[in-house]
């Protein structure tokens, strides 16, 4: 059974998404828990090459095709597992503020946040300061993580925050982009930074657990 949940992993470790079903599959089949897949394969690959990318080991676009086998995996699986099995490590909106459009930073850390068990809705680009509150009340968000990519856009990430502060919702807040720092984070008064993916995982569980 355990070379089963090793070969999955590694699979996803190497984003092998086109093999990745057929052996999820053999598992089954084999008498492997579905849920014993998605914890000790798909998240706990994640879950060890998150911190690979933070120290150089990998990158990038390894990552990106990571977690999308990684998917591939999970979506394969949901059908076998009853609603409430997999325990969710908390729900996060996460969009790119108004006037930015960018948005690969954001999806690589919506990615990982959901390959590490959150419940992610990505609301995407050009999003205004009202649209990330709507988002949180919808979703009724733990964290709402904010992405800025250009400096010009970093007013409305401080406007975001000053509103979502203003409607006294409790909801912690995360940012990041590339103009991001620690020191801006404080000064608008956000609860936390992050600068990737991995460190963004680390940040909202360390939010949460506060």
């Amino acid at each position: 059974m355990s070379n089963y949940i090793e070969e999955i992993k590694t699979l996803v470790m190497e984003g092998e998404d086109e093999e990745i079903v057929d052996k999820i599959k053999e598992a089954v089949d084999a008498g492997v828990a579905p849920l014993d897949i998605v914890s000790n394969s798909l998240i706990q690959a994640m879950n060890e090459i998150g911190p690979m990318m933070a120290t150089g080991e990998v990158f990038v676009p390894e990552v990106l095709m990571s977690a999308e086998t990684m998917q591939v995996g999970l979506e394969y699986l949901k059908p076998m597992i009853n609603d409430g099995d997999i325990e969710s490590a908390g729900v996060v909106v996460i969009g790119t503020v108004e006037g930015d459009l960018h948005d690969i930073g954001k999806n690589l850390v919506a990615m990982m946040l959901e390959s590490s068990g959150f419940e992610v809705h990505n609301i995407g680009i050009d999003q205004t300061p009202q649209d990330f509150v709507d988002a949180i009340e919808k979703y009724n968000a733990d964290v709402v993580g904010l992405s800025a990519l250009l400096t010009t856009t970093m007013i409305a990430m401080k406007e975001t925050v000053a509103l979502i502060k203003d409607k006294g919702l409790d909801v912690k807040i995360a940012v990041g982009g590339a103009p991001v720092s620690e020191e801006f984070a404080k000064e608008i008064g956000a609860d936390g930074y992050s600068e990737d993916g991995p460190s963004a995982v680390t940040l909202c569980k360390q939010l949460l657990a506060k």
